[in-house]
């Protein structure tokens, strides 16, 4: 019997591959911290002896070739794809053979990027799944445009091609396992399903129900922006990424902290954005663990900045570094554990108020002049419906833009609450007066009587 197993990484919204008969497996996309990689094949009592890659990655740094050195396994890239390294090149039509039952064919399935691959996967003749990395998603596919506008064109009718050449090649029971389109950046748009099947697509996924103007034009037309740090990606992959440095950074005391703040390096508290608000580290930024942490940090962050990382303990400050390594970012240069009051070693805290939409409407009933809100959401978003006379900044284009935010009290309110937790402290650590809105917009905003454009 063979068994695949997913292994989600939320932060990046990706999944990872490891399938296997009970006594060897393969790994398809493993991300670079592959020790989860590992520890589910131990749990399994397998070996892994082939890695495969869909495609050269635009939005994590891989962990395939450095699995693959470790484990001695056999570690597949699309023969086309030009990297800096030694693997077996595949190309449309191989038929790779894994252990005594596994049989693993290569199908060209390009629009993410030229050289995609998808990996069907088969118990001797019968297929059961296709790993389909950015081509075929949940009621989506990835992305067209990574590459560039020069390309978007060719990649979007591609993509269309593709997934009806997978529909029309594996049988509608075929299970699908697309590395993206769980939060990435790297989809088109985003699915709450966990498990579909190339039938279900068929009657639901737009690139198989329209037909290919139709999905050009409603595809192109829905793209939004997407993290700068995927200019770093293809690169740092084709390349060839080694293993991540997950050792515990320095400790930092107080006066540390102050060197490095004063001299204009990162310093992130991993608390939510409550808990910074109410007392913080001043000249600290905060980017909480429990939300979007690594897309967002990457996305505003310079890419090659230098980094200390606060929490409350040292489990949360390792996983924030795992998520930095996942996307390439050096190692936290220092880090500290505890509550502010240790952290700032005397010196006061900084602190602002967090608050209501329905807190915001009282504030605009009593007249302050000096009242700016500003939505730190997506054009799009904005777009669609906003407060009126509220100034948009999107959350990631705060740093390029931040001499243009009024030197007012700012009220600053996102969807709901992190991107605006992430941007009040940004501000603040500027000298900025703000107020943190920690509020859904579309169940309070919309229904507290404030006034709205859409």
């Amino acid at each position: 019997m063979i068994t695949v197993t997913p292994i989600d990484t939320p932060g990046l919204g990706d999944r990872t591959y490891l399938a296997h008969d009970g006594k060897v497996a393969l790994v398809v996309d493993p991300q670079r911290d592959y020790d989860r990689v590992l520890a589910v094949a131990k749990d399994a009592g397998v070996q892994i002896t082939h890695v495969f890659e869909t495609h050269i990655h635009n939005d994590y740094v891989t962990g395939g070739l450095a699995l693959a050195q470790e484990v001695g396994a056999a570690y597949h890239v699309n023969a086309d794809d030009p990297v800096d390294f030694e693997r077996v090149g595949v190309r449309d039509g191989d038929v790779i053979e894994v252990g005594d039952a596994m049989r693993v064919r290569v199908v060209h399935t390009p629009g993410h990027t030229h050289t995609h691959v998808s990996f069907a996967l088969y118990d001797g003749e019968k297929p059961l799944s296709v790993f389909t990395g950015g081509s075929l998603l949940f009621g989506s596919t990835g992305r067209p445009d990574l590459l560039g506008p020069d390309h978007t064109d060719t990649l979007v009718r591609a993509q269309w091609r593709s997934a009806h050449r997978l529909a029309e090649e594996l049988p509608d029971e075929t299970e699908v396992f697309p590395t993206h389109g769980f939060g990435s950046f790297c989809s088109a748009t985003q699915s709450e399903a966990v498990s579909s099947t190339i039938g279900q697509e068929k009657q639901a996924n737009p690139a198989l129900t329209q037909d290919e103007e139709e999905y050009v034009e409603q595809l192109l037309a829905g793209l939004e922006e997407y993290p700068a740090y995927y200019a770093q990606m293809g690169p740092a992959n084709s390349a060839g990424p080694d293993a991540p440095d997950l050792s515990e950074p320095t400790l930092a005391d107080p006066a540390e902290l102050r060197r490095r703040i004063d001299a204009g390096e990162w310093v992130v508290d991993l608390r939510t954005g409550e808990a910074f608000a109410a007392g913080h580290l001043m000249g600290s930024v905060n980017f909480g663990i429990e939300g979007q942490f690594i897309t967002y940090l990457g996305w505003i962050m310079p890419y090659d900045a230098t980094v200390t990382l606060l929490g409350e303990t040292a489990e949360q400050v390792a996983e924030a570094q795992r998520d930095m390594a996942r996307i390439g970012l050096k190692k936290p240069a220092s880090m500290a554990t505890g509550k502010p009051d240790e952290w700032a070693g005397g010196e006061p805290l900084g602190s602002y108020e967090v608050a209501t939409f329905k807190d915001l409407k009282y504030a605009l009933e009593s007249g302050d002049e000096d009242l700016v809100v500003l939505d730190v959401r997506r054009g799009a978003e904005f777009d669609a419906a906003h407060i009126e006379g509220a100034v948009n900044v999107p959350i990631h284009a705060i740093l390029a833009h931040i001499d243009d935010v009024p030197r007012k009290r700012l009220w600053v309110h996102c969807a709901g609450g992190y991107r605006a937790s992430v941007v009040a402290s940004i501000l603040d650590s500027r000298g900025y007066d703000v107020v943190s809105v920690n509020d859904s917009f579309d169940e309070s905003a919309k229904t507290v009587g404030l006034p709205i454009v859409a």
